[in-house]
This record gives structure tokens, C-alpha cells and sequence, in this order.
């Protein structure tokens, strides 16, 4: 698996599946297991352990059948991170979250998140990572085709992981 795709299921494990999904339904949660590597989601390499889990998609449509937004509500993963050179962990206990996923022109999607939610960004993200942050809030992002994420707005508040971490 690509680290592109794989930050999409990491995130995933605490946002929403980005792509499209077929109709209204419960999300299956299924506990996981994602090693990012060093640079990628902090400066060194970590893990993250997702249990647990409810959460329900819906997708909205136009007349025509068009994605109009996805939207993605309930409970969170509790989650734990690792960092996989000291052995330092870190849990969280899952939480309630709402994502509201948009499509935008050119394959772009806009996505606003809403309750307690980590973010991973890259390198190649705006702001550039690594970085691993809890926003309890509000966060808004846009995301590419490839994954590539610019951070538009935060309201409330964002707990550096990477820096928990690191002590």
C-alpha cells in the first residue's frame, strides 16, 4: 500500500472514508493497525491502533444523480499511538465527530470536521508536516485526487501528538 493511500486509511480511521459511498448505512468498524513512516505523519516512525467504532454515512445526491456531500456521523476509533522508536504510547478514547465531505471542481473535495478528530498531514501538505493533530473543534481542509491536503481553518482547539510524543 502506497504511504499516499495509507495516510487515506489512517485518516479514515478517525475522519471518514474520503471517497464516495453507495448509499445511507453504518460503517463497518473494523480495528486497525497503520505504521507510518518516519517524516510521514511525525519526525519519527508511528503507529496507530484503531478499536471500536459506530459510525453512520449517508450520501446525498442531486436530481441527476450527482455526489452533492457525504456525511459522516457517530463515534470515533479510540486509538492509540505509538512511537515505534522509543515506545512511547499515547491513547485517546473515541469520541463523537461529524465530517461533511463536499466534491469541488476538478476532482477536489472540501471537508468540514467537526467534533474530536486527528489529522495527519505530509511534506507535501499545506501546511507542510509531518504532523498528527487532535482538533476538538473545527477544522476545514480540501484534498486532492492524490491526497494532498491544504488546511484552510481551525476554531477550538489542536493538540500536537507528534510533540506528546517525542517527550
Amino acid at each position: 500500500m502506497s504511504h499516499r493511500k495509507t495516510r487515506r486509511v489512517g485518516t479514515a480511521a478517525a475522519l471518514v472514508v474520503l471517497g464516495a459511498m453507495a448509499g445511507a448505512g453504518a460503517a463497518g468498524a473494523s480495528d486497525f493497525t497503520v505504521d507510518f513512516p518516519v517524516g510521514t505523519a511525525c519526525n519519527f516512525p508511528l503507529r496507530v491502533d484503531g478499536t471500536g467504532g459506530n459510525r453512520i454515512d449517508r450520501t446525498f445526491t442531486d436530481e441527476a444523480g450527482n455526489l452533492v456531500r457525504i456525511l459522516s456521523t457517530g463515534t470515533g476509533f479510540a486509538l492509540t499511538f505509538t512511537n515505534l522508536s522509543t515506545g512511547k504510547t499515547l491513547s485517546l478514547p473515541s469520541n463523537g465527530a461529524v465530517t461533511r465531505t463536499t466534491p469541488l471542481a476538478g476532482g477536489l473535495t472540501r471537508n468540514v470536521l467537526t467534533g474530536h478528530n486527528v489529522l495527519f498531514l505530509y511534506p507535501s501538505d499545506v501546511p507542510a508536516g509531518p504532523s498528527t493533530t487532535l482538533f476538538t473543534g473545527r477544522a476545514v481542509f480540501t484534498a486532492t485526487p492524490s491526497s494532498d491536503y491544504t488546511l484552510l481553518e481551525t476554531h477550538g482547539t489542536s493538540r500536537d501528538l507528534c510533540a506528546e510524543l517525542s517527550d
